[in-house]
């Protein structure tokens, strides 16, 4: 995707809510225990990088962590967090960009992997991921499962999400397996004004996320419905799950 389609300034200097939604200590603790865990001291590296929200208290705690990112506007939020030295970052796609040195764990969260919007581009990330490790080295991929069961025949969109000053909508289109999420702000700024962004999405199913890591020379070793280790089931919304390299 374009480094700003649709992460532009504007999106990148909102994206952060310290203590809050995905930035809560609730969500983020759990998952930086785990990939410290998972990484077993060594270093680790992040597709998507984002504006830092795991990789920042990763780096807290111990693990060297590198990114990749294309998004200028979110890489710019990152660095007023922390400079190159402490955590490098090699602007590009999380399918082709390369990052120097060997890694213990590449990790992808928050459905970073949907963001890229066709089969062969998602396959195309499992390898660099591989690329990118050691002999039984680690991918973890956290992303949501589709609930195409809430979709009745004949209609195209669900709303996701709706509280005061916002509502969210997906439509589908279930030939591509493609969502547009839509994103409506009301009273955005405090000027009684309306905005709308959009970000697009081509979901995986777990079957599927399975057959790209054997594609790339990956087995699956654990699977959860989230960071905590919670069963994954049939009724579970979203998964970790951890594919690994022969020894």
């Amino acid at each position: 995707m374009p480094p700003d389609e649709p992460w532009d300034d504007e999106i990148a200097d909102a994206y952060d809510t310290p203590g809050e939604g995905m930035f809560a200590p609730a969500v983020v603790e759990p998952a930086v225990a785990r990939l410290a865990a998972l990484a077993a001291g060594g270093p680790a590296l992040e597709f998507a990088i984002g504006t830092g929200r795991i990789a920042v208290p990763l780096r807290a705690a111990g693990v060297p962590v590198t990114g990749i990112e294309l998004s200028g506007p979110m890489l710019r939020r990152l660095r007023e967090k922390a400079d190159e030295a402490t955590i490098p970052v090699v602007a590009g796609d999380m399918a082709h960009a390369t990052a120097p040195g060997e890694y213990t764990l590449v990790y992808l969260v928050f459905n970073t992997i949907s963001n890229l919007l066709t089969q062969g581009e998602q396959v195309a990330c499992f390898r660099n991921a591989a690329r990118h490790l050691g002999p039984g080295g680690r991918f973890v991929v956290e992303l949501w499962v589709p609930d195409l069961r809430r979709l009745p025949p004949g209609q195209d969109a669900v709303v996701f999400g709706s509280q005061p000053g916002y509502v969210g909508l997906d439509t589908f289109d279930v030939l591509n397996q493609r969502i547009v999420s839509h994103h409506f702000t009301f009273d955005f700024g405090g000027a009684r004004q309306a905005r709308l962004t959009r970000s697009p999405h081509r979901y995986i199913w777990p079957a599927e996320l399975d057959l790209m890591g054997q594609l790339a020379g990956f087995t699956l070793e654990t699977r959860h419905a989230d960071w905590s280790g919670a069963e994954f089931t049939g009724e579970s919304g979203s998964h970790v799950s951890v594919y690994r390299l022969p020894l």
